[in-house]
């Protein structure tokens, strides 16, 4: 048996596996969903925007002192809006909107599984200065969160809301 050939063989195959199709971790997933359609579906907070549809652009910043600024955004009935996210820190953040109980559902599953592989349209990973964005409609009126729910963060307070008023 030639083992130097096996081996060899071994990290081929081990090699093409990997690059081939690779996993996506949490901190990853958003960058490899902008080249996938974005999956629209109903939340209770609103549903995905289409970029040719803005209304208007609001820039969130994220910082190492766990906090968003601004923590607050007010938004109108109907209105798609572009977040553009800024990591002004030196460790991944990211932004998440949800009702409060969507939040800390998520935020107690990612303590336990921080590796968690997902994306959705109403994410944004954003790594150490880099920015990020996506685009929602939000067709519901009501309060509702956003946070970043990396292990740690959400608990630390890096929260927000979002005021959807009705249009008059």
């Amino acid at each position: 048996m030639n083992t130097p050939l096996n081996l060899a063989a071994l990290v081929l195959a081990l090699s093409a596996a990997l690059t081939s199709a690779p996993a996506l971790a949490h901190g990853e997933a958003h960058a490899g969903a902008q080249a996938q359609e974005v999956v629209k579906e109903q939340k209770p907070w609103g549903i995905a925007g289409d970029a040719d549809q803005v209304d208007r652009t609001i820039e969130v910043s994220m910082t190492d002192q766990m906090r968003f600024i601004p923590d607050r955004i007010e938004v109108k009935l109907g209105e798609t809006i572009r977040f553009v996210h800024r990591n002004q820190g030196r460790v991944l953040h990211e932004f998440v909107l949800g009702t409060k109980q969507d939040l800390d559902e998520h935020a107690a599953m990612m303590v336990k599984f921080p590796g968690m592989e997902h994306d959705e349209p109403y994410m944004a990973h954003v790594g150490p200065g880099k920015r990020e964005e996506i685009v929602w409609t939000f067709n519901r009126a009501g309060e509702f969160d956003f946070a970043c729910l990396i292990a740690g963060h959400y608990q630390a307070g890096m929260v927000g809301k979002i005021s959807v008023s009705p249009t008059n």
